[in-house]
């Protein structure tokens, strides 16, 4: 049986045989000469003691290498954005696809919260929660209405999104200046800084930006008359 920590290192390892089992140490950095590394991981077999644990099956991304893969995809969706505010045919394809598109950006936010909380074992703090009270529904309700191809549904996604951002704003408001807030608990505050992709972008920036990317496609997709059509053009 093995633990990992936040960090990913292991904290025990129990290595049994046939007739005995033993702790043998806290950290496999006491055992190195014996490893063959698997990525972050490894696998070490000392004669007949085999010591394994399930990270060693495959190699998976640690935290900040995940928020950083988070940070990338965000700014490459709020860059769409950006050009679909100077194309009119980008602008066209984000309204068509709104729902599909902002449904994304929830998912995957959602699942970005899941992995720091329940893999990368980060705690969540108070305003961590009020802002998935925010993010989680959009997922569900942005699916069900991507399937029933109902775009009316982006002006109550706009309003939870907008109701969202205005907690991580304050959220990234007290990492910034922490002591003028005492919002949170003492042994779990709300300017904690798990992790920081690319050493500078922390969660709640990062759900922020979540939430701005959303209420930006919800915005195009609401205005589908804003513009005329090429068909209506040439007829007028």
């Amino acid at each position: 049986v093995s633990a990992l920590s936040a960090s990913g290192r292991l904290k025990v390892i129990v290595v049994t045989d046939p007739s005995t089992s033993t702790r043998i140490s806290e950290s496999l950095e006491l055992i190195p000469e014996f490893g063959i590394s698997l990525g972050r991981y490894a696998c070490w077999d000392v004669d007949q003691w085999f010591v394994a644990f399930y990270s060693a099956c495959w190699s998976p991304m640690d935290a900040s290498t995940v928020a950083s893969v988070f940070a990338i995809a965000l700014f490459v969706g709020l860059s769409g954005v950006v050009i679909a505010v100077f194309s009119k045919s980008v602008r066209a394809m984000v309204r068509r696809r709104a729902l599909m598109l902002a449904g994304s950006v929830a998912v995957g936010a959602t699942i970005g919260s899941l992995y720091f909380s329940e893999v990368a074992d980060f705690i969540p703090c108070e305003l961590c929660w009020y802002q998935r009270i925010a993010m989680y529904p959009l997922a569900v309700l942005l699916v069900m209405a991507a399937v029933r191809r109902d775009q009316s549904m982006l002006l109550y996604v706009r309003v939870i999104a907008l109701l969202g951002f205005a907690v991580s704003a304050y959220h990234v408001w007290v990492q910034w200046f922490p002591e003028k807030s005492n919002f949170c608990e003492f042994d779990n505050p709300c300017s904690a800084r798990w992790v920081e992709a690319f050493g500078r972008i922390t969660i709640p920036q990062m759900a922020g930006l979540s939430f701005v990317l959303i209420i930006a496609t919800a915005t195009i997709g609401l205005r589908p008359s804003a513009e005329p059509s090429d068909s209506e053009e040439s007829v007028a």
